[in-house]
């Protein structure tokens, strides 16, 4: 199976592009309070996952009541301007080091279609921080329901068939297990796994899965995927030319 089969590459963006384990954890600990600033991750991330599970709204208003959960659940700082400063935060999430980078070199072969858990809001900010590469975005804000919910899955389909394309022309590149790479393989999507947790133990800011999922294609980071894509052009020039 060659890369380049594909005509599409669709995106989770928060955890694959977007390094939100990396936002929450600066945000609780320069905001929580002296116990926050000594909390190790998991200690963070355990209490911040079981308040995105209670408050699963938009994400563009809801991470201060998850921050709130947390906060009350662990014993860090708590008033409302803490929270708000914590909502705040999550819009200016960093990408990770190579996103941008890899997406532009993408860009050049491949129809670029975000598909993300966060409303249009949130994701306008991240489209901004990776340089707005994106021909075109899916958020819960058009599904009405957040993945791993098939139906995410069943919207993007239809938009995209749409515009052209089939969904064995449709590579779909994500980090999570949980919400991406296991339900995508059983709707017969090829995946492509960005292992950004590699070499870490557990599964961080995002739920466990069931089981995981062998993908079809399998990196650590969004760069070895680009190098990927263009090793696959560079040697089919070489074989037409020397052809």
């Amino acid at each position: 199976m060659k890369l380049m089969q594909f005509k599409v590459m669709t995106f989770d963006v928060v955890g694959t592009l977007i390094d939100f384990e990396s936002g929450v954890l600066n945000a609780v600990r320069a905001l929580g309070g002296e116990k926050a600033a000594k909390a190790t991750d998991d200690e963070i991330f355990e209490p911040y996952k079981r308040g995105r599970e209670k408050f699963y709204g938009r994400s563009s208003f809801a991470m201060k009541d998850v921050y709130l959960s947390l906060a009350n659940e662990v014993g860090f700082r708590n008033d409302n301007a803490t929270a708000e400063a914590f909502q705040l935060a999550v819009l200016r999430w960093p990408a990770f080091a190579d996103s941008v980078e890899a997406l532009a070199r993408l860009r050049k072969n491949f129809r670029l279609v975000a598909m993300t858990n966060a409303d249009r809001t949130a994701f306008s900010a991240y489209s901004d921080t990776l340089g707005n590469p994106f021909h075109d975005s899916v958020t819960c804000d058009e599904t009405g329901c957040a993945k791993p919910n098939p139906q995410f899955f069943a919207f993007n389909k239809g938009r995209q068939t749409a515009f052209g394309f089939r969904q064995s022309e449709i590579l779909h590149v994500a980090q999570s297990q949980y919400h991406d790479i296991g339900v995508a393989h059983e709707l017969d999507y090829t995946t492509c796994w960005i292992e950004r947790r590699q070499y870490q133990q557990g599964f961080g800011g995002t739920p466990e899965p069931k089981a995981v999922t062998k993908p079809d294609f399998h990196f650590s980071t969004l760069k070895q995927l680009a190098d990927a894509v263009d090793a696959e052009i560079a040697a089919a020039v070489t074989t037409a030319t020397a052809a």
